[in-house]
C-alpha cells in the first residue's frame, strides 16, 4: 500500500506532511508533519478494530486518505502557525 506525500505552502512557509501504513505488525497509520526538515508532529491512527473485515485494505486506505486531509486542513486553519517564523507570520499577514 502507498503512502501521501504533499508539500503546503501556508502563510509563506513549506510543510511537508507524509502519511503511510506503518505495517500489520505495528497495526497503524501514521501521519508525519515536518518544516525545513523538523519533525514538528506525528499523528497515530490504530486500525486494528477492522482487521479481520474483508476489505481491510480498502479500509486502511480510506484511514490513510482521511488522516492526511485532516492535517492538511489543519494546517490551513492555522493549527500550526505556532511553528512559523516572524518573517512568515508578517508575511502572511
Amino acid at each position: 500500500m502507498t503512502g501521501f506525500n504533499t508539500e503546503v505552502k501556508h502563510r509563506g512557509a513549506a510543510f511537508h506532511v507524509q502519511t503511510q501504513d506503518v505495517g500489520s505488525r505495528a497495526q497503524y497509520v501514521e501521519s508525519s508533519v515536518y518544516k525545513s526538515g523538523k519533525l514538528l508532529a506525528t499523528r497515530k491512527t490504530y486500525y486494528t478494530s477492522f482487521l479481520g473485515s474483508p476489505d481491510v485494505h480498502q479500509k486502511i486506505q480510506r484511514l490513510m486518505e482521511d488522516q492526511h486531509n485532516a492535517i492538511l486542513k489543519d494546517i490551513a486553519d492555522g493549527k500550526f502557525d505556532h511553528y512559523l517564523t516572524p518573517q512568515e507570520k508578517k508575511a502572511g499577514s
